[in-house]
């Protein structure tokens, strides 16, 4: 039994390693496919040797000191729960209390645009990856190089397309494939070590920083390429939750990390070796041409579909977590796997991503173009997670402050310096991924705003429980059968669509549920304290049911009022009547927001998923109650 026991926990351990290797490191594993042969593009005009050992020293070190010492060792122990990810920073930052103009805490509008930053990511990322695979047909064919672009549009629409079926038919493959990449991409880049094993030096920062010292007006551009190397570190912490902290180290230290190294070095090593040729791409040289090279630009344009497909499902999830917080407006979301519940789909998302990728795609035409516009969203979310890890170094785990000063401040040694030296991207088209950030981060900032002063002018002079107990215990009042839900934004308040109700019909039904289903900053909440109930009063058939989810939960109203009913509330569930208010936003009165964004939440709430398919209420068992709001 021990070594059945035993034996399953190592098959489990392997599986979620392997899993993790599938999904964690599809961006920063397809890398190599155009991030040394950037470094090499903006090289200074230095000795061959020193400016290619300069560039894998840089490379290397970025990786051990981005990577390893500031992800794994430290962000990656910052877990809500399990989950990691810029949201998760927000929750456990929450003790916040600065105020800005608009009433957002400071830090929490930092960490927002971190997570507005990341949809930019999302657009590029697939683009870059696809882009980059694609380019290795040029070295088997020049005459494909014209048609590189179009290819590349034509994989993402594909890929974009599939999504609504999910990841369950396809996510098991993931993990095998990524391994063999790795195992691939490693094992060419060993070979060609023996070329110039000289590179090995490059493990000595003293030659990268050497070349930026004596270089100082080609280092910007220089690290803004090396910048390119450690894409994707973000998603160590964002998707801790799905395989966990010791599963992720494992992936990287034992497969991913060791197979880059490897190719990078390898790529570093054809390079010196063959110091005339200047036009061969530095990634799909590294095998022989004709089948072999053919072989290895299908397999590039897996992986990198398969690094694609991690961001996108990200970007789903980082979704949902922001409507669950209330920063982002309802939008449709359908599950893709019953037996997962992160595995979702977002059609409105999807579109989006689908459009802005094969926008890029098509606008810029080549990896290398590309990369000059890349690197500011990335190296933005990390300057972003160092500022809210001090917030909780402080606030959370109450480190004094020197410490946590002392701790990010190392950390912002290297990350504002890699940032700084992609601020020249902007004009080459790192416009776009900010232009993107300020939308996301207008809509999260609006959203968020108006909500709040709805909820403050709603609930301003809200009827006390005892008084509604008075009410429902009214001679006045007739009641009549059946069940009556009301959506209660506030879990201590009465809903204003109660209120309309009882004033214009003067009834109340035998059973009265008041429903609020309130978010905690926690990823998930456990199933016995999901639901609290309570009889309102004694007797008069008013009761109060708090429903408590997860940022990355969705609700289920149905199956929480079978539970209701299990809890002792005398409902019929097929005969009960849904109440809830329908906004109508009118924008000429004196909230303090600015008049844009009175336009902009009133367009946002018109468009926003109808409540009742949020909730998946019964459609045939729904009264909307208009609420005519001056904003």
């Amino acid at each position: 039994m021990q070594v059945t026991g035993t034996a399953g926990k190592a098959t489990a351990t392997a599986g979620l390693t392997l899993g993790a290797l599938g999904v964690v490191f599809g961006d920063i594993g397809t890398s190599p496919l155009y991030a040394l042969r950037e470094c090499l593009n903006y090289l200074p005009s230095v000795e061959r040797s020193a400016g290619v050992l300069g560039a894998l020293s840089l490379v290397f070190w970025a990786m051990l000191l981005v990577v390893v010492g500031k992800y794994l060792v430290f962000v990656t122990r910052a877990d809500n729960r399990g989950e990691g990810g810029i949201f998760a920073l927000l929750a456990l930052s929450h003790g916040d209390r600065t105020r800005t103009a608009q009433g957002i805490g400071t830090m929490t509008l930092l960490i927002l645009f971190g997570a507005a930053l990341l949809y930019g990511d999302g657009i590029i990322t697939p683009a870059i990856s696809v882009l980059g695979a694609v380019e290795g047909l040029n070295t088997f064919d020049p005459s494909f190089a014209h048609k590189v672009p179009f290819i590349s549009a034509v994989v993402l629409a594909g890929l974009f397309a599939f999504q609504f079926k999910g990841t369950k038919a396809i996510g098991g493959i993931f993990g095998p494939t990524m391994l063999v990449w790795f195992l691939v991409i490693g094992g060419l880049g060993a070979w060609h070590i023996k070329d110039a094993p000289q590179v090995v030096e490059a493990l000595n920062p003293l030659f990268g920083l050497r070349l930026l010292a004596d270089h100082p007006g080609q280092a910007t551009a220089l690290l803004g390429s090396v910048v390119l190397a450690i894409t994707g570190a973000e998603a160590l912490y964002a998707d801790m939750g799905h395989f966990g902290r010791k599963h992720i180290a494992r992936a990287w230290y034992f497969c991913a990390w060791p197979a880059l190294i490897l190719n990078y070095f390898g790529q570093g090593a054809r390079v010196l070796a063959h110091p005339g040729d200047t036009t061969s791409h530095t990634f799909f040289a590294l095998v022989p041409e004709g089948a072999p090279r053919l072989a290895l630009t299908l397999l590039s344009i897996v992986a990198a579909i398969i690094a694609s497909q991690a961001m996108i499902t990200g970007t789903y999830s980082l979704t949902r977590q922001a409507i669950q917080l209330g920063y982002f407006p309802r939008l449709k979301i359908t599950y893709t796997n019953p037996d997962q519940s992160g595995q979702i789909y977002l059609p409105l998302v999807n579109g989006l991503l689908a459009f802005g990728s094969i926008y890029v795609v098509l606008t810029f035409g080549s990896s290398d173009r590309l990369a000059a516009a890349y690197g500011i969203a990335v190296t933005g979310t990390m300057v972003v997670t160092t500022l809210a890890f001090y917030t909780v170094l402080r606030k959370h785990w109450r480190w004094p402050a020197w410490t946590a000063a002392l701790l990010c401040g190392s950390f912002l040694l290297v990350d504002v310096p890699l940032f700084a030296s992609n601020i020249h991207k902007f004009t080459d088209g790192g416009w776009f991924p900010i232009f993107v950030a300020l939308g996301i981060i207008a809509i999260m900032h609006t959203w968020k705003r108006g909500k709040d002063e709805i909820f403050r002018r709603i609930y301003a002079n809200e009827i006390t429980e005892d008084e509604l107990s008075s009410v429902a215990s009214s001679d006045r009042i007739a009641r009549v059968r059946g069940t009556a839900v009301f959506m209660a934004g506030n879990p201590t308040g009465t809903p204003l669509v109660l209120l309309h109700h009882v004033k214009a019909n003067k009834v109340l039904h035998e059973t009265v549920v008041l429903l609020s289903v309130v978010t905690d900053e926690v990823p998930a909440v456990p199933a016995d304290e999901r639901l609290e109930v309570r009889e309102i009063g004694s007797g008069n058939g008013v009761w109060r049911a708090i429903a408590r989810y997860g940022y990355m939960e969705s609700p289920d109203v149905e199956h929480l009022m079978e539970q209701v009913r299990a809890a002792g509330v005398p409902v019929k569930l097929n005969e009960a009547t849904y109440y809830f208010n329908r906004e109508m936003i009118i924008t000429d009165g004196d909230t303090k927001m600015w008049q844009w964004q009175k336009r902009l939440y009133a367009l946002l709430s018109r468009n926003a998923r109808p409540v009742r398919d949020y909730y998946r209420l019964p459609p045939m068992q729904i009264i909307e109650v208009g609420l005519p709001i001056q904003l």
